[in-house]
């Protein structure tokens, strides 16, 4: 079985969505936890009128683990709320992953919307940069795929990670079990964070967060102003 694991705070307007697309999978052995963190508006009455079940939250990397507590899939989905799987995704996706033996990955990732700008520019500036690159630096934002004993073994998510701590998450995984980019099926997300506060200020934000991580070790202290 499957446990999709999915951390909100406020998500009303965008978490209808992705539960929707969830719906609509050919997919049908999976459980969905929401771990929740405190919100103020109508996302908790939302996720029990799908009749998923609701755990505490936290910020995003104690959210995960929260959620991974009551998991009882042998696999673990983390998804953020303002993303969506496309129809008969979720399928393909794990028939990927199964068939390359991996223990861990993460996704091809496609902007909602029909802007072929940002299609084209996060397909070349991100998808096959980290498929190309996925044996020397293991990376995933957003969306990760684990077996639960590799989960179990990482000790999850690190709490204490305050910036890109899906990356240092999925680092750590592929130091103990074989990792890769899935592509047979892509993942939409939400372009909310570039649109709030910039393209090029969060791009950079980004890239400078990901070469810091790498060289000098998970960011504990919010040095980059990314949730600023």
């Amino acid at each position: 079985m499957l446990s999709i694991i999915i951390p909100t705070l406020n998500e009303e307007e965008r978490l209808p969505r992705l539960l929707d697309s969830l719906k609509k999978q050919d997919f049908e052995d999976y459980e969905v936890i929401i771990a929740d963190s405190n919100s103020t508006d109508k996302t908790r009455d939302i996720a029990r009128s799908y009749g998923y079940r609701i755990t505490s939250g936290g910020l995003p990397a104690k959210a995960r683990n929260q959620g991974a507590k009551t998991a009882q899939g042998d696999y673990f989905l983390f998804l953020d709320a303002d993303m969506a799987i496309a129809p008969g995704g979720l399928k393909q996706l794990l028939a990927e992953f199964a068939k390359r033996k991996l223990y861990a990955a993460a996704f091809f990732l496609r902007p909602f919307g029909d802007n072929p700008f940002h299609f084209w520019a996060y397909t070349l500036f991100h998808n096959w940069p980290l498929f190309v690159l996925q044996k020397i630096v293991p990376y995933g934002t957003a969306a990760a795929l684990i077996k639960k004993e590799l989960y179990q073994q990482i000790g999850g998510y690190d709490k204490e990670v305050v910036f890109l701590e899906d990356s240092v998450f999925l680092k750590k995984a592929a130091e103990q079990g074989k990792f890769g980019m899935l592509k047979s099926s892509h993942l939409f997300f939400s372009q909310r964070r570039f649109q709030k506060k910039g393209w090029i200020k969060t791009y950079l934000k980004i890239v400078l967060g990901v070469l810091y991580t790498f060289l000098f070790g998970p960011i504990k202290k919010d040095i980059f102003q990314y949730w600023s």
